[in-house]
């Protein structure tokens, strides 16, 4: 079953408690946190994911696009992370990143940029319970879906698959209704999307369009 990870970055801060009722229906809420060092952006920390936590009950998927991530993950699960997400470049150590989120009883996840070779992810890969493939380069919401991301979508469900592993293939940047399909098709099943939910008519019309887009083949 596909997912549906709405991101929070593209919503309205003001109602914030009304964007996530919004999306209700959709499987987890996406929390992308960046630190202005990492990526050349500044997004939002604790406060903001924790005011989620209190107004929903979505999973809450926290990306952490901050150096060191390891100094922050106590704080990022107590504040209502299901899931933590770090970058294999934002750190020197991600084995044990990996193990610090597990030991806080939190879903586990790696993710990379677009030019970071895939193979920086393999020596992880039968520790995490999400492996992220970005198809932008994060810092920014509303980008265009790099297409030379499919064939790395495919390549990581064809390792998760060798090694028999259960964890979510999430992809998340420029995903729409328009490409949601092919991204599917090509092995993933957690979809994040940010403007394509979050637009011009509201995130139950966004979340609607994406759902019909993956039933019938294309853009509704």
């Amino acid at each position: 079953m596909v997912k549906l990870a709405p991101s929070i970055l593209s919503c309205d801060f003001a109602r914030l408690g009304e964007e996530l009722k919004a999306i209700e229906s959709a499987d987890w809420a996406h929390v992308d946190v960046m630190d202005g060092m990492f990526v050349p952006n500044i997004s939002f920390g604790l406060p903001i994911l924790s005011a989620a936590r209190r107004v929903s009950s979505l999973y809450m998927d926290v990306h952490l696009m901050i150096e060191q991530p390891e100094r922050y993950l106590k704080a990022f699960a107590e504040a209502g992370a299901d899931g933590l997400t770090v970058q294999v470049e934002s750190t020197k150590h991600i084995h044990r990143a990996v193990q610090q989120i597990r030991e806080l009883g939190k879903r586990a996840g790696v993710t990379l940029n677009p030019g970071t070779p895939l193979e920086m992810i393999r020596p992880v890969l039968a520790d995490v319970d999400v492996v992220l493939v970005m198809s932008v380069n994060p810092g920014f919401g509303g980008q265009k879906f790099i297409p030379e991301s499919l064939e790395r979508i495919k390549t990581v469900r064809r390792w998760l698959d060798e090694i028999g592993s259960a964890a979510d293939l999430e992809v998340d940047g420029g995903v729409t209704a328009g490409n949601a399909r092919a991204v599917v098709e090509a092995g993933a099943n957690v979809l994040v999307a940010g403007s394509a939910v979050f637009g011009r008519d509201g995130a139950e019309a966004g979340l609607r369009r994406i759902r019909e887009a993956l039933q019938n083949g294309g853009p509704q």
